[in-house]
């Protein structure tokens, strides 16, 4: 059974703790381990999630499948869309479904509005799970995140 946990303040380093392992596993075919560390460091790490759940309006979930931690979402409601942040599943809980399952439980908590998100353009994998979804490229873009590094994404909208 699948079950969501809202991450509170006391949950934070735990959520750090799982992001950065589950990125150091699955981005390392596609980013270099500088990129996956500063990335970790700047967007996945206890102090950047904390501030963005403070400052930037952001809710995470823990993925709980029969009382393990699977993976988790991080997601920010905006005034015509809610953008999925985050959707990371640990690699041994991977091709069972639960990408899906967290993915109606993102639409449910979308309340109605369209769901949008950034995935690099290497990330085939997610990118195939997302048309599966229904979501559509609708732009493409290359952010600057500092340190010589770029994000080099789609947005996809659903």
């Amino acid at each position: 059974m699948l079950t969501y946990q809202k991450v509170e303040k006391q949950n934070i380093e735990e959520l750090a703790s799982l992001a950065s392992s589950i990125w150091h596993e699955y981005w390392t075919c596609l980013l270099s381990p500088e990129q996956i560390d500063y990335m970790v460091k700047n967007f996945q790490s206890a102090h950047a999630m904390k501030n963005q759940i403070e400052n930037e309006n952001y809710t995470y979930y823990f993925i709980i499948q029969n009382g393990q931690k699977a993976g988790y979402f991080g997601i920010s409601d905006k005034k015509d869309y809610l953008f999925l942040s985050k959707l990371y599943i640990k690699k041994d809980f991977r091709h069972k479904g639960i990408g899906t399952q967290a993915f109606e439980e993102i639409k449910r908590l979308a309340n109605g509005k369209k769901v949008q998100l950034t995935v690099n353009k290497q990330n085939i994998n997610s990118i195939n799970a997302y048309k599966k979804w229904g979501f559509k490229t609708i732009d493409a873009v290359v952010t600057d995140i500092g340190s010589g590094f770029v994000m080099d994404d789609y947005i996809m909208e659903a």
